[in-house]
């Protein structure tokens, strides 16, 4: 069961750590990546204890840009190729 369950919104970025931040107990940071959010990851764990949090956030809001572009591209069209 998690410490608690904390909005992306609530958190912050830690440019040096590259990760979402938000304050721990023991005095440390729970941390949880881009990428981790990316991969529908929901947990930030601190390193210093073994408390850990929720993280609710959209997903939407991570998706990588590359499925983004796919979808959004039109189908490709199919050609005749003939065999001789």
């Amino acid at each position: 069961m998690s410490y608690d369950d904390v909005e992306i919104e609530d958190m912050e970025w830690n440019e040096e750590l590259q990760a979402y931040t938000f304050p721990c107990p023991c005095g440390d940071l729970f941390q949880i990546t881009k990428d981790d959010l990316r991969l529908g990851e929901e947990i930030a764990r601190c390193p210093s204890c073994s408390l850990y949090i929720t993280v609710i956030y959209n997903a939407e809001d991570f998706a990588d840009d590359k499925s983004k572009k796919k979808s959004n591209l039109a189908p490709s069209k199919q050609q005749t190729v003939a065999v001789a």
